[in-house]
Formats: structure tokens, C-alpha cells, sequence
């Protein structure tokens, strides 16, 4: 027979609270600014897991980053991810960082047990806008409202589900930014057939938005999407 906790196990949103207070001044922190993400970092409620919750233990010292709800309130954030920051992954012996992140025996990103595909950065879908983007990614994601561009973000290629397509089709552009692969270029061409208003932005091979954005600066950004 199962004893009944004294404690109630902490909701969704206090833990990721939790690690959004750990943030400040963490190894997260100097990651995120490497990327050139810092000053949205709060907005996005990025955390680092410096004290884990329950069942969260593997995930220590990771980068948490919060799928938020626009709504708010008790169920604010609806999963958590968690991404691999480890040193010997992102940096070079010498302390520079590494352009290509080398992530051996473990995957770059982990999901919370159970936890099912769904869009990032939701929040932009209730923005007033005719144009919305489409990343690959938290990061990208990120990147591209910082040029001022609501755009919700997909975890990886093979995760967009059937019942994402009505909530872009009203817009009239969906900037679909693919990743200069072979997958990316694939993803994106699946998503024209899906949805009739999206215009692909492509990027040179070792370019993906965070890293464009990063280089070139936000307005470049809008200006290869006729954005003024």
C-alpha cells in the first residue's frame, strides 16, 4: 500500500519557478548569452536546474526551458525540456566555445517522461500580426522574436502533429525557416503542402536562425523576410 505524502508533489509551475530563479548568474545563464539570448531569457522563462525536483535528477545542471501556456495561471507551463550545457559538450579544453556542440553518448535535448510533441512559444499564436514564423527549434524560436516576429518553434522535424495546421492558416505569411540541411529542407517543403501561406527562408548550411540572428543582428533577420 502506497503512503500518502505529507508534502504535495509541486505543480508544473513552481518547479519551473524554481529553476527560473537558479538562472541568474548560472552556467545556463553564461550559455544563453553565448547565444545571444540573454536579454529575452526572462520572457521565455528560461531556468537552470541547479536543485531538481522529484524525478528531475537526471536533468542536473541542465538549461530548462519552459513550454508556457499564454493563458497563465495554475497551468501555465505545460512541459518542461531540458538541454545539455555540460562544458565538455559545448566548449573546447581551452575554455572557446565549440561552433559544432559534440553531445556523445546523450542526446542534445531530453523531454520529460511521457510528454507528447507540442509547439513552443504559444504565445505568439494569440499576438495581433498577418504574419507569423515557423521554427525548428526552442532557440530559433527565440531568435526570431527578438526581430520582432511572433514565431511558435517545433521540436525537431519529425515532431508536427495534424492538429497544429488551423492555428497558422489564418495568417496571411507563415515564415517557415528551415535549418541549411537535408532535413530541414524537407520539413519545410511537407509544411507548403500543409499550409497554403508559407514561404520558406532559407539559411546557408551552418546557418540556422539563432545563429544568423546571432551574427547578423535581428533586423537582418526581418530584412531577409521583406520585413522593414
Amino acid at each position: 500500500m502506497l503512503l500518502k505524502s505529507s508534502q504535495p508533489a509541486a505543480s508544473m509551475v513552481e518547479i519551473a519557478q524554481g529553476y527560473s530563479r537558479s538562472f541568474p548568474d548560472s552556467p545556463a545563464a553564461e550559455y544563453i548569452k553565448h547565444r545571444g539570448l540573454d536579454s529575452i531569457a526572462t520572457r521565455m522563462g528560461l531556468g537552470y536546474v541547479a536543485h531538481p525536483a522529484t524525478g528531475h535528477e537526471k536533468q542536473l545542471g541542465r538549461l530548462a526551458v519552459p513550454y508556457l501556456r499564454p493563458a497563465g495561471g495554475d497551468h501555465a507551463v505545460t512541459t518542461i525540456r531540458f538541454r545539455c550545457i555540460n562544458e565538455t559538450c559545448t566548449k573546447h579544453p581551452d575554455g572557446t566555445w565549440r561552433e559544432e556542440e559534440v553531445h556523445a553518448e546523450h542526446g542534445k535535448y531530453q523531454s520529460l517522461p511521457g510528454s507528447k510533441p507540442m509547439l513552443y512559444n504559444t504565445q505568439a499564436l494569440i499576438r495581433s500580426s498577418p504574419y507569423i514564423g515557423l521554427a525548428e527549434g526552442e532557440f530559433d524560436a527565440a531568435s526570431a522574436e527578438l526581430a520582432d516576429i511572433p514565431c511558435p518553434g517545433v521540436p525537431g522535424v519529425a515532431s508536427w502533429r495534424d492538429h497544429f495546421d488551423p492555428a497558422f492558416l489564418g495568417y496571411e505569411v507563415v515564415f517557415g525557416f528551415t535549418d541549411g540541411d537535408g532535413p530541414g529542407e524537407q520539413f519545410i517543403s511537407k509544411l507548403a503542402e500543409r499550409l497554403p501561406n508559407l514561404v520558406p527562408i532559407y539559411f546557408d548550411k551552418k546557418y540556422d536562425v539563432n545563429r544568423f540572428v546571432n551574427e547578423y543582428g535581428p533586423q537582418a533577420l526581418r530584412e531577409k523576410c521583406g520585413l522593414t
